[in-house]
């Protein structure tokens, strides 16, 4: 066991793999971050108690699980939080439909209530047994014991709490050696600190990238975009970002990387004109790169032994396919003014409704095989194009379908093809555990309120997106994607869209309070949206809420889905404000709330001080944020803002400032700035005292 970083310890056994997500990652542990926080001086888990055998399949590690422990993480995982008990497969998967551990993002990453966490290197598709099973003999000194007869499935076959310790059983297949780290707490929050900050610390998007976004229809022309565009400013719809899906390019599977001059015959006039109308644009793409592309024969070489839709897999291991890659982007794109990309189906076959990807027995020309592969594009895609953003010193927020380990310094956020509203909820809960960004994007609507409900949960979210793919007209105008496309609308749409543009504004007027927690994420590693019992690990109550989660270090955000009107919250000890009414709650129990429509419930954590901006219609880049800061409870805790120029790099160099609101014994606001950025972004208006 050594100590490889403050708090952080690895123990190698074997010969490890050459290609890991470590030894592949081309960012730094924050150093100094790590520095900062305390340490014990000692592994939390003893060399004794760890066991490692090569096995003829690969590798079998057995790690120490108290009894009364609860077992977090493995990534994005969609269809449960707690995974006590449960048997976790670390492999990328599209659409995930069973409780198994497959994920568009999987991380061998868990971590315990017992106030630790544990990073299994390896880019296999490792198996993680979570106290499901004894070892041989530990239960003979209960043969005696009756057990009562069990009348279900759940009774019969579920997991039941073991009187003594279990263990986490880690399979991993063709491995011989092994790096293991493991993350001191104290707190659970502090080992996930521990491993983003091990990751390279958290994104800073840039600050547009926090507010709305709107993906058009999938077969829109270039008249198509500008209706939307002038109508959502004719509006006043507060609208960031216009995302382009794949009609834009000449081939989309697999991808030429070139402009359709049939649907976009002006494109760079019509993206002047989104520019000019203060949009960011956005374009979607896949990684296999088709034979009309003018990148093929360059990275022909520097490609995977298998095709995918026609088109080569970049291996993006290497130097020079990354380049290749980075650069075509680079020339085509970004220096053209586009901001961002949202790469698709990276994420493999689902192994249940298709068959594309390429197989596990691929290989490419860095040594990674298929399987291998699979579990890294999304990660070696993020650093490819990241790359080129950082070589105009432009900041990127992005879209991708497949994500990993050591992933939390890359500004890229997750998404997927699923529909169910509690499954989009649950992403946002889990995705805090590994150094991950979800977006529970609308998508699909089922009625008015279906959207309402959904729009709620979005813009309290870590990506306020509208993916309206499949229709013509937003939809506000009409949900139902036939009627839409025939220009059939609501009668009383009017209100629908009010309701929306209501809630557009609130995301608009919450960036401030968004980009304050994100840097939080970049320089302590506390993720900016995570799960109750990561701030309340010590009660119990929290360990199996995956419909509420907090965002930020203030707000508790319970969404409501669909066919409800009312659901019961628990506020955890300590007071609580509602953030519609400033009515206090006591914490320490549950409460059944009834919110009206477009007022999703969200509760203000007592002694804090909450900035409130007027809300934008869109970011630009000289916006000036005008605030009105509420001071809650009789011990506010001081807020720092984070100022900087909201879309370059320059921020690394130092140069921002720390805005810190405190409220004196004297009953007024105080404003400090500290840093090195001579501009201005923040202008407090007035404070109020609740």
């Amino acid at each position: 066991m050594e100590k490889v970083f403050n708090g952080i310890w690895k123990l190698r056994w074997g010969q490890p793999e050459e290609n890991s997500p470590f030894a592949l990652s081309e960012v730094a542990p924050l150093e100094d971050a790590l520095e900062n926080l305390g340490s014990a001086g000692i592994p939390p888990i003893s060399t004794n108690d760890i066991q490692i055998k090569e096995t003829a399949k690969g590798l079998k590690i057995e790690l120490p699980l108290r009894a009364d422990e609860q077992i977090y993480g493995f990534g994005l995982q969609l269809h449960r939080m707690n995974h006590t008990g449960r048997k976790k497969v670390i492999r990328v998967n599209s659409d995930p439909v069973a409780d198994t551990g497959d994920s568009h993002a999987p991380v061998p990453f868990y971590v315990s209530t017992a106030g630790y966490g544990v990073y299994v290197d390896t880019a296999r598709y490792a198996t993680f047994y979570c106290g499901t099973n004894l070892s041989k003999g530990t239960s003979k000194n209960q043969k005696n014991q009756q057990k009562a007869v069990g009348t279900s499935e759940i009774e019969l076959y579920g997991y039941q709490k073991a009187e003594g310790d279990r263990s986490v059983v880690v399979d991993i297949p063709f491995a011989k050696g092994i790096d293991l780290y493991f993350f001191e707490g104290p707190e659970l929050k502090s080992a996930v600190q521990r491993y983003n900050l091990f990751s390279g610390g958290g994104t800073i998007p840039p600050a547009w990238g926090l507010g709305v976004w709107y993906r058009a229809y999938s077969a829109a022309k270039n008249e198509d975009v500008m209706r939307l565009a002038d109508n959502f400013r004719q509006d006043n719809m507060p609208i960031d970002v216009f995302g382009f899906e794949p009609g834009w390019q000449s081939r989309a599977y697999s991808c030429s990387f070139v402009w359709d001059d049939n649907r976009f015959p002006n494109h760079e006039e019509m993206l002047e004109q989104l520019y000019q109308m203060n949009y960011r644009v956005n374009l979607w793409e896949h990684v296999f790169v088709h034979p009309s592309s003018p990148m093929y024969e360059e990275v022909l070489p520097y490609s995977g032994d298998y095709e995918v839709w026609e088109g080569l897999v970049p291996d993006f291991a290497l130097k020079e396919a990354r380049n290749i890659f980075a650069e075509h982007h680079l020339r085509y794109f970004i220096e053209k003014g586009i901001s961002g990309f949202k790469l698709d189906e990276c994420d493999s076959s689902d192994f249940v409704h298709s068959n594309w990807s390429f197989p596990d027995i691929a290989e490419f020309p860095s040594g990674l095989d298929g399987e291998q592969m699979h579990n890294m594009l999304g990660v070696l895609y993020q650093s490819t194009l990241l790359s080129a953003f950082k070589t105009v010193n432009k900041r990127t927020l992005s879209q991708v379908r497949s994500s990993g380990a050591l992933a939390a310094s890359y500004p890229f956020v997750l998404y997927s093809d699923l529909y169910d509203h509690r499954v989009f909820i649950r992403g946002v809960v889990n995705s805090g555990f590994s150094g991950l960004l979800w977006s529970p994007e609308v998508r699909h609507a089922s009625s008015p309120e279906d959207l309402i409900r959904r729009i709620e949960t979005v813009v309290f979210s870590p990506h306020a997106l509208l993916n309206c793919w499949r229709i013509p007209n937003p939809p506000w105008m009409q949900v139902d994607q036939e009627k839409n496309k025939r220009g059939e609308f609501f009668t009383d749409f009017e209100r629908i869209r009010d309701l929306c543009q209501s809630l557009f504004q609130t995301r608009m007027s919450l960036i401030p309070y968004l980009y304050a927690s994100f840097a939080k994420y970049k320089y302590e590693g506390i993720p900016p949206f995570r799960a109750l019992v990561m701030d309340y690990p010590h009660h119990p109550n929290t360990y199996e809420i995956d419909d509420a989660y907090m965002m930020g270090d203030s707000l508790l955000v319970a969404p409501i889905v669909t066919g409800e009107t009312e659901r019961h919250v628990y506020l955890p000890d300590g007071r609580w404000w509602d953030f519609w009414t400033d009515t206090p709650f006591e914490g320490g129990q549950s409460y059944l709330v009834k919110p009206e429509l477009g007022k999703i419930p969200v509760f203000i954590k007592d002694d804090s001080i909450l900035p409130i901006a007027d809300p934008l219609q869109n970011v630009k880049d000289d916006s000036i944020f005008d605030m009105t800061v509420k001071v809650y409870g009789e011990n506010p805790k001081d807020f720092f803002l984070f100022e900087d120029d909201g879309t370059s790099f320059n921020y690394e160099e130092g140069k921002f400032n720390w805005v810190r609101l405190s409220w004196s014994k004297e009953y007024k606001g105080v404003v400090e700035r500290k840093g090195d950025y001579l501009g201005r972004r923040y202008q407090i208006k007035n404070w109020e005292r609740k």
